[in-house]
């Protein structure tokens, strides 16, 4: 604003001053080259490759296409081959199986089994849904395999954009996806290539599901029972978590507000639970790991610790109770809603009155009889509780930076990574169904009124 040149100047050198003690600098550009150290060992290794998350690097680089050179590296270098042709690969040798693991899997597998044979015993329900289950896994693994192979291209053509857009040149993406193409069998027909991942082949070389394995991940072409190994333990502590304090908090405070209908504490109880229903899980995220401080379920000394130790499962307790809160809030709040409406008109059937007409003391009612009832809508939703949590927590699982399955399903299912997502989609469908079984025998032990026997019409 000044008018006067010589002002003007001086207010420009303070000015030029100011930036030059203040600079701050923003790239804006990509990241310099960095140094990467690969065996010498090691061929078909490309010269250069772009950095970046994006591309998952060293992904981007098609590790799996890398072979050995040396003798010495034979051993490895065959199994490769093996993977690439189908061939069975041996087992490492020189590590025993420890006996006292072996058996303990026999004790524990031999312990479910006698609890199945009881059950099956004494309720034949058990044995027709355990044998309805095969028809029904059968149809839902069709439908997840058919689904994810519905959208236009497949992995193949995601990879090829990626590796154009890393700068490989024609023959490096052609070679990789010639690789890629023999490793996963795409050109295979898309029935044989169901059966293959299903295990339906009864072939050792190519284990499925049937079998327990979940195959190789597309993406990383590392395994996905490796891959998901910790994550399953992390979810279902933050699973078994949510539900024990969605039931702890949900049923002492949705009988408070039936017993005390229209009171001031019904209605504060109403607000907050309307509350807990409207705001997003990821908002709420955000504001507890604003509050807290609090992001993923490690410190960074013990998230990049491979191996438990105590150090590291007392770090678990002082972090998983922020997921645990976001994830359970939305869900105790409506549960409270369930249960204050069904224990309501239980409260109004005629047997209560009779009951208190009879002089049956206040607090044995409710507990023996109207809560038994309006328990239902609880144990009916065991079936769909662990699928939900696992799949409808993936957005808190992103931003609060989880390693749980939801965020690597997500991704699978993105990339079109058939092995990883249908696999994890079947475990979800089969945790579903086993649910399903397991709330219809409490709902059997828990009210007399449901017989799942069968027979004919009174």
């Amino acid at each position: 604003r000044s008018a006067d040149p010589a002002r003007q100047k001086e207010l420009m050198r303070e000015i030029t001053d100011i930036a030059a003690e203040n600079l701050w600098t923003i790239n804006v550009a990509s990241a310099p080259p960095k140094i990467v150290v690969v065996s010498e060992n090691m061929r078909n290794v490309p010269e250069k490759a772009v950095e970046g998350y994006c591309f998952l690097t060293p992904g981007n680089t098609a590790p799996e296409t890398y072979c050995f050179d040396r003798p010495s590296a034979a051993a490895d270098a065959d199994t490769v081959r093996q993977l690439a042709a189908g061939d069975e690969i041996p087992p490492v040798s020189g590590v025993p199986v420890s006996a006292l693991g072996r058996a303990v899997q026999l004790s524990l597998l031999a312990a479910a089994g006698l609890l199945v044979l009881l059950l099956i015993l004494k309720h034949p329900f058990v044995l027709r849904r355990l044998v309805i289950m095969v028809p029904t896994l059968f149809v839902i693994s069709v439908c997840v395999f058919t689904i994810i192979q519905l959208p236009p291209g497949d992995y193949l053509s995601n990879r090829i954009m990626q590796l154009e857009e890393s700068g490989a040149s024609p023959e490096q993406i052609e070679s990789q996806i010639d690789d890629l193409r023999v490793l996963f069998r795409f050109d295979d027909p898309a029935w044989k290539r169901y059966c293959r991942w299903m295990g339906f082949t009864f072939d050792p070389k190519d284990a499925g599901l049937l079998q327990g394995e979940m195959g190789y991940s597309m993406e990383t072409s590392k395994s996905v029972n490796s891959m998901v190994g910790d994550r399953i333990l992390l979810t279902v502590l933050i699973s078994l978590g949510t539900v024990l304090l969605t039931w702890s908090l949900a049923l002492p405070i949705g009988i408070y507000s039936a017993c005390r209908q229209y009171s001031a504490g019904d209605y504060l109880i109403s607000v907050l639970g309307f509350l807990g229903m409207c705001v997003p899980s990821f908002l709420l995220a955000l504001i507890l790991m604003a509050l807290t401080g609090i992001s993923g379920l490690f410190s960074p000394e013990y998230a990049i610790q491979p191996e438990w130790s105590w150090g590291k499962a007392v770090d678990l307790c002082r972090h998983i109770w922020v997921p645990i809160l976001v994830v359970g809030v939305a869900g105790t709040a409506g549960m409270i809603r369930v249960m204050r409406a069904n224990l309501l008109d239980e409260l109004r059937k005629p047997y209560v009155v009779t009951a208190r007409a009879k002089g049956v003391r206040p607090l044995k009612l409710l507990f023996k009889y109207p809560v038994r009832m309006a328990l239902n809508p609880f144990i009916s939703g065991i079936g769909t509780l662990f699928p939900t949590l696992v799949s409808g927590s993936s957005i808190v699982a992103i931003v609060m930076s989880l390693p749980t399955v939801g965020p690597l399903m997500l991704s699978a299912l993105f990339s079109q990574d058939m092995n990883m997502a249908g696999s994890m989609l079947m475990v979800l469908s089969l945790l579903g169904v086993m649910g399903t079984l397991v709330s219809d025998l409490l709902l059997m032990m828990v009210d007399p009124r449901i017989r799942l026997e069968g027979g004919g019409t009174r």
